[in-house]
């Protein structure tokens, strides 16, 4: 299955992305450089918190997908200006940007997502619906998909991410294949607890689409 096609593996797939550098947006030479202190890193959590995409996060913050790249892999510092513009995009505070996501986690949060407003990913073969979309530094990533793939054969590599994920089948029956198993059919409360670095997929095998939750640890 296609990273790009199954944000359950958001984590590998934003990691795919960033290997793909087109040419980095000039910065002036007279702005002030912040020292990162694993900014990146930081920057990458928070996009990841917030369900982004390189691209939908460049788009949000106005800077290039190539600098926001090269900011998360520690390979560019960012002016005063980039982090101003990270700042806004991401809706946070600029000392966010320098506080460990545990330092900046708050007790006593919550989110409700109402039925059929989570934030929707469509894909060829899933229709992802994400859940608690509004909370940020997340230790779990929640959503529901539609399964549209019928077949095996409609991934070309398996899917593989950082990480511990649980399953559990709404409606309608799946296939469930997975790197060191043999192929298992999940009915309707069916559930599987696995780990995110074995590659996995997941094809629907009922009349009509089946419908899943994923819960993938982050």
């Amino acid at each position: 299955m296609s990273d790009q096609e199954n944000p359950a593996s958001m984590l590998d797939r934003e990691r795919e992305i960033q290997r793909e550098n087109a040419l980095e947006s000039k910065q002036s030479d007279s702005e002030s450089q912040v020292t990162d202190l694993q900014l990146g890193k930081r920057v990458r959590e928070i996009r990841l918190s917030h369900n982004l995409t390189l691209e939908e996060a460049s788009q949000r913050t106005g800077l290039a997908r190539s600098t926001l790249s090269k900011i998360e892999n520690e390979q560019l510092s960012p002016t005063f200006q980039a982090v101003q513009k990270l700042a806004k995009g991401l809706n946070i505070d600029i000392p966010q940007l320098f506080a460990s996501a545990k330092e900046s986690r708050s007790a006593g949060r919550r989110d409700i997502t109402r039925s059929g407003e989570g934030r929707l990913h469509p894909t060829p073969t899933y229709e992802h619906q994400m859940l608690a979309s509004q909370l940020s530094n997340k230790r779990m990533l929640p959503y529901k998909s539609i399964v549209r793939s019928r077949s095996f054969d409609d991934y070309p590599n398996w899917v593989r991410h950082e990480g511990e994920e649980f399953l559990l089948i709404l409606s309608g029956r799946v296939r469930f294949y997975s790197e060191f198993y043999e192929p298992v059919d999940l009915e309707t409360g069916d559930s599987s607890y696995y780990d995110g670095s074995m590659g996995h997929a997941l094809i629907s095998i009922s009349e009509e689409d089946a419908e899943v939750l994923w819960v993938t640890s982050s």
